[in-house]
């Protein structure tokens, strides 16, 4: 075993092993390789904020420790890994199975695992020592109702749904990035954790350690990139559906809303506007003007978004010239096919940058000379016909390697383009995310998920735990998106819930594809597109419009506590859903709820996640005064109450000394 302590840096020789252990930003970077020297990947990590030196000291054994900003990293003379906090806490510590103590076994497992792959490369696992009663949140969003993910398996593979974002906070006050694109998975078990890459060249994690969950998401913001601004028009109501087949149908929507006298930010052109994906263009046939519908939706007060999908048609107008220029994605086996959607296709490659300034120029000369500032970029993942998401090459390598950087690369994109024009402001709606994601604007959405209670129940857990991951910009498609029949009360019922609870999420958007299904409006190119069911919120008769009116105007109300909740989030990493324990650390009754929420630090927020409920439980914290939002009685914290939940409204609850941001909000 060679120490060897330079340039803040703490490198270890083990045999084929090489170990790095250094400062970044207030965290620590582990790196671990059997290449010839170590690989120069960044990751999710930006260039470090607030580095210090680190010092390096012997211990009384042989090892080193490594004592940075938050966390000391101390190396045994057999080479395992523990950290600890400043004050000595353990925080981890790497699992290690053989003849050396502290865990002796005639055994042999190590921490650090490379299985080398005969045709080059390597499998690589990294095990840790497990805390039973420790609990963990963020890694993004997956389709379940887990928020603590103690005994959940995950896997790091992005899919239509299921964003994997790799960073955790633990109760044990730490918070670890898995900081590889690398398909693979983690194993949160009782008796270990595991994190797993199915292809890579190194092990590469990085740990920081905090007081609280808002300081470790601080530091991981400051690691891997803060949040924009949030532009004012994205506050308010967004309407879409899947899909508004022509222009005149687009703009009858937004008029009507005008006239009904109904608040409006923002408006969606959602997919096969166009002739050919690909083309990243209107039909004229459908949409004659898009430069017009620009101007008098802004004109409305009203902010145009357009749909962009990554998959190229073989009939594009851009497609010989993408292939030969080597901008597409190609199968490792079978067809070079991306997205069966009545078409072949193949994806934009995001990863190469050429690709992407060469897509966004195509994009600036059509949709951004209409007008166009706000995107939605869909099939992030990339979404395939195939359930081989491995079985794809991309620039940057392999998707087993790199995969799950193929969205942010994809917001990259568009941000720097944006930028580059002179916008100030960016949002993204995209379906997929990745660490760092949040620094190109990504307004993550869980994608296209089930009418039903079982959905929207999951929503809650999934909207905080993105925000656990970093990700402050989060919403969801009001309704769901597929699945259902728009016409039965068991549907309205669900849907007046869901927007209820869609208020008090980050951005409150209404989609979905409701049946029963329209007809295209014409023979060729994006006029076969057929449509869902109207879907706006006059949609549903009369007494569900007017709950949802209520709601939206009650968002609009709500802006300048939004406008506080974006501005927090930007500076500080904080979400804007916040798990119970955020703000109550001590009250036990707060540590696991999974179905209540803080939006922000002054409201609670308890959604009816159960048909045909009149009322639900809903717990207080303790050490504040609560008042429900709609009766204005108030309650002293640190009780359950049975709050009543009348079909018109959920259960909100005000802290007592709340921000003037929300005065008068509840009162009309």
């Amino acid at each position: 075993m060679i120490f060897t302590f330079a340039n803040n840096r703490l490198e270890v020789r083990n045999g084929p092993e090489l170990l790095w252990i250094e400062p970044h930003g207030a965290g620590v970077r582990v790196r671990a390789t059997h290449e010839a020297s170590m690989p120069a990947e960044a990751g999710a990590l930006d260039e470090p904020v607030g580095t210090t030196a680190a010092t390096c000291a012997e211990t009384p054994d042989g090892g080193r420790v490594l004592r940075a900003a938050t966390v000391e990293a101390e190396v045994s003379p057999t080479g395992r890994l523990v950290l600890r906090d400043l004050s000595g806490k353990l925080l981890l510590e790497e699992y290690v199975r053989n003849a050396n103590p502290p865990r002796r076994s005639i055994q042999r497992v190590a921490a650090r695992e490379f299985r080398a792959f005969a045709t080059g490369g390597w499998a690589v696992a990294q095990r840790f020592e497990s805390d039973p009663d420790e609990r963990l949140w963020g890694m993004g969003q997956y389709q379940q109702p887990n928020l603590d993910l103690k005994g959940c398996e995950l896997e790091l593979v992005q899919r239509n749904s299921q964003t994997t974002v790799p960073f955790v906070v633990s109760s044990r006050g730490y918070g670890l990035l898995w900081n590889n694109p690398a398909q693979g998975s983690a194993v949160f078990g009782r008796n270990l954790m595991t994190w797993r890459a199915a292809s890579s060249d190194r092990i590469d994690w990085w740990i920081v350690a905090g007081p609280t969950p808002a300081a470790i998401l601080r530091a991981y913001a400051d690691a891997t990139g803060h949040v924009p601004a949030m532009p004012e028009w994205a506050l308010g109501f967004w309407q879409s559906k899947c899909r508004y087949r022509t222009q005149d149908e687009l703009m009858g929507v937004a008029r009507r809303y005008r006239e009904l006298g109904i608040p409006l930010s923002a408006i969606v052109a959602d997919y096969f506007h166009w002739v050919y994906e690909g083309d990243w263009d209107f039909d004229r046939a459908f949409w004659p003007d898009p430069a017009g519908m620009v101007r008098e939706l802004r004109a409305m007060g009203v902010e145009p978004v357009v749909s962009v999908w990554p998959t190229v048609d073989e009939r594009s107008r851009h497609r010989a010239e993408m292939q030969e220029r080597g901008f597409l994605v190609r199968a490792i086996r079978g067809p070079n096919e991306g997205l069966c959607a009545g078409a072949r296709t193949q994806h934009l490659d995001a990863t190469n940058p050429a690709a992407r300034a060469w897509v966004w120029e195509r994009l600036r000369e059509t949709y951004r000379a209409y007008g166009f500032r706000a995107f939605w970029l869909d099939l992030a993942e990339p979404e395939t016909c195939t359930p081989d998401p491995d079985n794809f090459l991309f620039h940057a390598g392999p998707a087993s390697r790199v995969g799950n950087l193929y969205p942010r690369e994809y917001e990259r994109m568009v941000w720097e383009g944006l930028r580059a024009d002179g916008e100030t402001e960016v949002v993204s709606l995209s379906r997929s995310a990745w660490a760092g994601s949040q620094k190109y604007g990504a307004l993550l959405w869980s994608g296209d998920i089930p009418s039903d209670w079982w959905a929207l129940r999951n929503q809650v857990a999934i909207g905080l735990s993105a925000g656990m991951a970093g990700i402050p910009w989060w919403n969801c498609d009001l309704g769901g998106f597929f699945g259902v029949d728009a016409r039965t009360p068991e549907f309205r019922e669900l849907l007046v819930r869901w927007f209820a609870f869609g208020t008090f999420t980050p951005v409150m958007r209404l989609h979905g594809s409701r049946d029963p299904q329209e007809p295209g409006p014409g023979t060729e190119g994006g006029g076969t597109c057929g449509s869902g069911a109207p879907n706006e919120v006059w949609s549903y008769g009369p007494e569900a419009q007017e709950i949802l009116v209520a709601h939206v105007r009650l968002r609009e109300r709500l802006r300048p506590y939004l406008r506080e909740l974006f501005r927090e989030a930007s500076e500080t990493g904080a979400p804007l859903m916040r798990p119970m324990f955020w703000h109550a650390p001590d009250d036990p009754a707060c540590r696991d709820l999974a179905d209540q929420y803080f939006f922000g630090r002054d409201l609670l927020v308890a959604p009816v996640l159960e048909p045909g409920a009149t009322s639900r439980r809903v717990v207080l914290p303790a050490g504040d005064r609560w008042t429900d939002a709609r009766t204005g009685e108030a309650f002293d914290g640190g009780r359950a109450v049975d709050a009543p939940a009348p079909l018109s409204s959920i259960p909100v609850f005000v802290r007592t000394g709340a921000t003037r941001a929300l005065d008068g909000v509840f009162a009309q």
